[in-house]
């Protein structure tokens, strides 16, 4: 099964959140902030703004910062998803 987003939408899979801090603390599950990296997984067409077609910006593949607990979480065969608009990326990660 794959998902399709629709309009200004794109699918994301968030990238780990890191287990240990710089100086080795090891984090436990509670203390971890969600992360806000992700990867592309689909884009959708993209959204008509005055009869225009607005492509969405993101190609699948690039790594994306996200707004921080914006978007729908879904699970899919056993892989969490998150689904978020365009205006929740925030910027690409090169």
């Amino acid at each position: 099964m794959t998902l399709k987003p629709l309009a200004d939408r794109v699918v994301v899979k968030l990238v780990e959140a890191e287990e240990t801090t710089k100086s080795g603390i090891i984090l436990a599950g509670s203390a971890k902030e969600k992360p806000q990296i992700a990867e592309v997984v689909a884009v959708g067409p993209g959204e008509i703004v005055d009869g225009t077609l607005v492509p969405v910006g993101v190609e699948v593949g690039q790594k994306v910062i996200t707004s921080k607990y914006s978007g729908t979480e879904v699970k899919l065969d056993g892989v969490e998803y998150t689904i978020v608009k365009r205006t929740d990326i925030l910027a690409i990660v090169e």
